[in-house]
């Protein structure tokens, strides 16, 4: 019985451990530098959270923009997530491109800056 329950404290102790929330690291990049009018991949890489309950969005001027593909969702050592949204996309001048994304109950909005 004593075996049993040195067991279960340990288990208590390490699920603990594991459970600490870590907010998400959020960059917005594209593929290629970004040039108005050129075909390219906006691309948004989240990193180093946990727990892995998250929602990512690429948006332009404030809709999401459609058909953007998701990685499967990893983990590094430490039992921190990452996971990366991309989309192929066409910068235009006035156009603004954000990354939206809500970890938890927070909520980060992380805006492209093209490279011209």
């Amino acid at each position: 019985m004593r075996l049993l329950l040195s067991f279960l404290v340990i288990a208590v102790f390490s699920a603990n451990a594991f459970a600490k929330n870590s907010p998400p690291k959020i960059q917005v990049y594209s593929r290629n530098p970004g040039e108005f009018g050129k075909d390219n991949t906006l691309i948004c890489h989240v990193s180093d959270f946990h727990p892995p309950d998250i929602e990512i969005k690429l948006m332009k001027n404030g809709q999401e923009i459609p058909n953007a593909k998701q990685t499967d969702l990893a983990f590094e050592q430490g039992w921190k997530f990452h996971l990366t949204k991309s989309v192929p996309f066409k910068p235009a001048s006035g156009d603004t491109y954000t990354c939206d994304v809500r970890h938890l109950a927070e909520k980060k909005t992380i805006t492209w800056e093209p490279d011209m």
